[in-house]
């Protein structure tokens, strides 16, 4: 019984990683297809994207900050 229970949760794990891995062959074979480029050149664009984005919202932050402490000294 014990050995049936176990045979069937290997089963199970292993069709898990099989879904799995044709889902992420999926997602990344929609990536490629977006460009003219490759796999790489998709993904760096979509990498550098998401980080550029982050980059000039630190940047607009930054900038709040300096001119809010300008104005402050100003007023002394």
């Amino acid at each position: 019984m014990e050995n049936e229970k176990a045979v069937i949760g290997a089963l199970g794990f292993i069709l898990f990683v099989i879904v799995t891995n044709f889902v992420m062959y999926g997602v990344v074979r929609g990536a490629a297809k977006g460009g003219d480029k490759g796999l790489l050149e998709s993904l760096r664009k979509a990498v550098s994207a998401s980080a550029r984005k982050k980059n000039d919202d630190d940047m607009d932050e930054l900038r709040k900050r300096i001119k809010e402490l300008q104005q402050g000294g100003k007023e002394q």
